[in-house]
């Protein structure tokens, strides 16, 4: 397949599994709150204190994905072998430290939990659940990684809505089940991410030469293993920060406030991370073209596709964080029935930060084609993470959540600005080609989307008004994209793609 098409593809087959992902994610949530009752703040409690490392696999899906398609890009197949074998390595390696450092401690862990009364006896089993989950989504990081090196996304996406369809399924069963439903629960849980890594597994070693089931000896290489751990461990830092800064907002507000904002604010991050799935579905087609053209030395070609896909990533979050803001008290009503004081508030503030680092989005992989990975994670990600000091400071002197949110919000746009310049100093970016070819071209598209959902407010309340507001603004703005977007060259390769002819 033609490597423009299959951009167009896989971004169409990701978006897919992003909508189908999001309403079978939210459905399924509804139902185990309503089944588990107070349990499943205990769940997410347990989950938070070992999942808060599962973005260790994302940093090695990223490095490990880094690498590969940049030695596709130079047709180099036996060194992909060689670096998947020791990402392989260095996985099940982090995975074995990891489950063994949380099962050593967990004394400690459990002790310091404010575990409800009656409850004692199901926590350790809980997280002894929640390590194995943990342990075989460590495993998952190269498979998944190649498979988008291969920008073989179509099976990414198929695999992740038959693991939403696949929990929704089980969660069912939990009005059949006799035995406890928390751990009930959680063996469901584990259950669909072993579906996953076999999935990805066994297609795997099917399909691609150079994957494994276990490290290949001969194909163990010290250099290797230094340089990718050297990539992953600055692709963590980063991680940490975002991560770092959701819990940490967590803490913070626990500090000033009632427990029920945190609630508030737990939903808001559920919300934002279904519409993340949207957010990377761009990136998850394009990063590899990026990547490769570095690979083979196009770095002017390089760079106009992180700046293309910047664009592209922006308007189609836009499409659907616009509408969701204007409309966000009738959709949290239609998922929630009884929305929580605050909740409104916390989701239009993470989704509109979302959008805003969309916009410069596509620097950040032409920003790891390079290779300059450590500068660039203290700079840009320690700015994120000052978002928590910024929001204790906001509290202590009186303002509201409201003002704080705006903070956030300020300091993910200025993050996103930082990204320019940056990359003008390290790869030979152009400034105003940025600006000329992303920030005015969605800025008619953005007004128009904003000005149509703003008048659908005017109309009486109904239900699933919010989908009318988000079809009526995505029929207004996509000829408003298609003519001001989009440049004549960008029109003519969609058109192309389509084999329509002029």
């Amino acid at each position: 397949m033609d490597a423009k098409k299959r951009v167009v593809v896989n971004t169409l087959a990701q978006n897919i599994r992003s909508v189908l992902n999001v309403c079978l994610s939210l459905y399924s949530t509804r139902i185990v709150l309503s089944l588990l009752g107070d349990d499943y703040g205990l769940y997410t409690l347990v989950v938070g204190i070992v999942a808060l490392l599962g973005f260790v696999t994302n940093a090695m899906v990223i490095s490990t994905q880094r690498y590969l398609s940049f030695l596709f890009g130079k047709n180099e197949t036996e060194n992909a072998r060689k670096v998947f074998s020791n990402s392989l390595m260095l996985q099940i390696s982090i995975a074995f430290l990891v489950v063994l450092f949380f099962y050593l401690l967990e004394p400690i862990i459990l002790s310091s939990l404010n575990i409800p009364e009656g409850r004692e006896d199901v926590v350790p089993t809980l997280f002894h659940i929640m390590l194995a989950s943990l342990f075989f989504t460590f495993l998952i990081a190269p498979y998944r990684a190649l498979f988008i090196a291969r920008e073989n996304i179509v099976y990414i996406s198929i695999i992740d809505v038959l693991d939403g369809v696949l929990k929704l399924a089980l969660v069912f069963m939990l009005y059949s089940i006799t035995f406890d439903l928390l751990l009930a629960y959680a063996f469901i849980m584990l259950g669909v991410i072993l579906f996953s890594y076999l999935s990805f597994m066994a297609y795997s070693l099917w399909r691609y030469p150079e994957s494994c089931l276990i490290p290949r000896r001969k194909d163990l290489d010290f250099s290797v293993l230094k340089g990718m751990s050297n990539f992953t461990g600055w692709t963590l830092y980063g991680t940490a920060c975002i991560v770092g800064r959701a819990q940490g907002m967590q803490v913070v507000l626990n500090q000033f406030f009632a427990i029920s904002v945190n609630k508030a604010y737990g939903l808001a991050l559920q919300v934002s991370g279904a519409i993340q799935f949207v957010a990377t579905s761009v990136m998850n087609a394009m990063n590899p073209q990026i990547i490769k053209a570095e690979g083979r030395g196009d770095r002017q070609g390089m760079l106009a596709l992180s700046i293309l896909a910047s664009k592209i990533a922006y308007l189609l979050l836009a499409f659907i964080v616009i509408p969701l803001v204007f409309e966000m008290p009738q959709v949290l009503q239609f998922w929630l029935v009884q929305v929580p004081e605050h909740v409104v508030t916390f989701s239009r503030f993470l989704l509109l930060t979302s959008l805003v680092d969309q916009l410069s989005v596509g620097l950040g992989t032409a920003n790891q084609a390079i290779g300059h990975i450590r500068n660039y994670s203290i700079l840009t990600f320690t700015i994120k993470l000052s978002t928590i000091v910024l929001a204790w400071v906001l509290f202590q002197y009186g303002f509201s959540i409201k003002i704080a949110m705006l903070g956030y919000l300020g300091i993910e746009a200025l993050t996103m600005l930082i990204r320019i310049p940056y990359l003008k100093y390290t790869a030979g970016l152009s400034v105003s080609d940025f600006i000329r070819k992303v920030f005015l071209r969605v800025l008619l598209p953005t007004g128009a989307m904003v000005f149509v959902c703003w008048q659908s407010l005017r109309m009486p309340a109904f239900p699933f008004r919010f989908l009318v507001t988000g079809i009526l603004s995505l029929c207004v703005s996509l000829p408003v994209i298609w003519y001001c977007g989009m440049e004549q060259k960008e029109r003519q390769t969609v058109l192309a793609m389509l084999h329509i002819n002029k």
